[in-house]
């Protein structure tokens, strides 16, 4: 799953302190990345080999170096918004949901623990996980499967509860 708990707190000092870690799911890792771009340049270069030398080769040139720009492109931006980050810090004084997506500012959002509620409801997406404090709400892992964003909230659920 692309979340991971961490217990924040030395083991032997007794305090209850949770740190949570949610990525987005990468489905094809970087090495695929390079192996996706120079076959797919190798296959559009097959059939240029019957017209090298000629003017209809320079004539699909450029065709062809656009399409593999604007491959190149898409993936690389599907990439960067993989970057992005939610931690979560909890423990008995506060709450802490930090986002962070890549060229933006850090997104902070601090509450008290007894007041935060985790709810999962239908709206824009299956099973849409929000937390909040009776003030405020945010959302939650909205990079996760219906499937994780329902465990997610059993887990926080349980977590929530262990702090109060």
């Amino acid at each position: 799953m692309p979340y991971e708990w961490k217990n924040a707190a030395p083991d032997d000092s007794g305090a209850v302190s949770f740190r949570l870690l949610l990525w987005p799911y990468r489905s094809l890792p970087l090495r695929g990345f390079v192996w996706f771009i120079g076959v797919t340049a190798v296959l559009m270069a097959l059939p240029l080999t019957a017209v090298l030398g000629t003017v209809v080769w320079w004539g699909l040139l450029p065709f062809i170096a656009v399409v593999m720009l604007g491959l190149w492109i898409a993936l690389q931006r599907s990439y960067r918004s993989g970057e992005t980050r939610e931690e979560v810090l909890l423990d008995r004084n506060r709450l802490e949901v930090r986002r962070q997506d890549p060229g933006k500012p850090d997104r902070i959002w601090r509450t008290n623990p007894y007041w935060v509620r985790v709810t999962l409801r239908k709206g824009p997406v299956e099973k849409y996980l929000t937390l909040t404090d009776g003030q405020r709400e945010i959302e939650l892992g909205a990079f996760l499967t219906p499937e994780e964003r329902q465990s997610l909230s059993d887990e926080l659920s349980r977590r929530l509860s262990e702090i109060r």
